[in-house]
């Protein structure tokens, strides 16, 4: 089945705790939600503003000659800069400073104050700017895990990745394209890891990826104070359509001994599904030890035990296609 033709993120307004917990939290799906306080940082957080209350904080940035930054490649270098100076370079079309190129693009995800073992936290970090951010009461607070700064260049496409941790994105400032894809898609995606070898999602290489045509699309664009709930698992490709801050807020919605306790990133999966993933691959090499045409029976085998015992049947594709995602605003 072709699904690419786009589907919309279904909009709610004035969203209280109460109405996330019954209406939206439970489907499992993403939503944009608007007119839920934030602030004054949506109206305070200027170019200048931010350059005047972030000061001269040194922060590590990514830097592409590219305006589609590409993870699994690399496609861009790491860079240190004071936060006034990148704010106010990320914000330029053309740079008269610059490391690569008078165009090349900018992209800051914030890091805790030891970045191997903290995770990112506005307060910490940015406690100043931090006053202007109220983060919505959607969750308990002792679920916690991370508040991330996200300020990208005009222009910017990040990879399509999954997060292992259920996130509100907040757009506080300028607006921005997000396109989304079901896990159950999850085999039409040419995962490396946690992301997608199909980098250009708007014209794919179909030769390439042909399977990638079955992956349904959802799409919305965040506008300044928008609200966007991506559960966890959910595929999400950004596209800064003007300069912009956001900030991610990650919360632990499984018990927190289900997660890595050395992953700062909230990016590893889920201890349980690493030991399985690691099973897996021990299982594959024993495969190897078969001729071909023995390897592959057994293989299918395999995965038809795996989609009887392992498979959610209740959720199909179908269902996540067809099912609440038109909700009046």
């Amino acid at each position: 089945m072709d699904c690419q033709e786009k589907q919309e993120v279904p909009v709610y307004s004035d969203v209280d705790t109460e109405t996330f917990a019954r209406d939206i939290y439970p489907l499992r799906r993403p939503a944009v939600l608007k007119r839920v306080p934030l602030g004054p940082c949506v109206n305070a957080w200027s170019v200048s503003y931010l350059a005047q209350k972030g000061g001269h904080r040194e922060v590590k940035v990514h830097v592409s000659p590219e305006s589609r930054m590409d993870f699994l490649h690399k496609n861009f270098v790491y860079r240190t800069l004071t936060f006034d100076k990148f704010v106010r370079r990320a914000a330029e079309a053309k740079h008269l400073e610059f490391f690569l190129s008078e165009d090349e693009s900018y992209y800051l995800r914030s890091l805790g104050e030891d970045a191997r073992k903290e995770p990112a936290d506005l307060r910490k970090q940015f406690p100043e700017l931090a006053e202007d951010f109220q983060i919505p009461p959607f969750f308990e607070p002792e679920q916690f895990f991370s508040s991330v700064f996200r300020i990208s260049s005009p222009g910017l496409q990040l990879w399509t990745h999954y997060d292992v941790m259920d996130n509100l994105l907040a757009q506080v400032t300028g607006r921005k394209r997000i396109v989304l894809f079901s896990p159950k898609d999850a085999l039409h995606l040419y995962l490396t890891g946690d992301k997608s070898e199909v980098l250009d999602i708007d014209t794919p290489d179909l030769q390439r990826y042909p399977e990638f045509v079955k992956a349904c699309r959802f799409e919305c664009v965040l506008e300044p104070g928008d609200l966007l709930f991506i559960p966890a698992l959910w595929f999400h490709n950004t596209l800064a359509l003007e300069f912009g801050v956001g900030v991610n807020v990650f919360w632990k919605h499984l018990p927190t001994d289900s997660y890595d306790k050395k992953d700062p990133y909230g990016n590893k999966d889920p201890v349980a599904a690493t030991r399985a993933l690691q099973a897996l691959e021990r299982t594959l090499g024993i495969l190897e030890e078969l001729p071909s045409d023995y390897r592959d029976f057994y293989a299918r085998r395999m995965v038809l035990r795996i989609q009887s015992r392992a498979y959610c049947m209740q959720g199909t594709q179908e269902n996540v296609n067809t099912a609440s995602f038109t909700h009046p605003d």
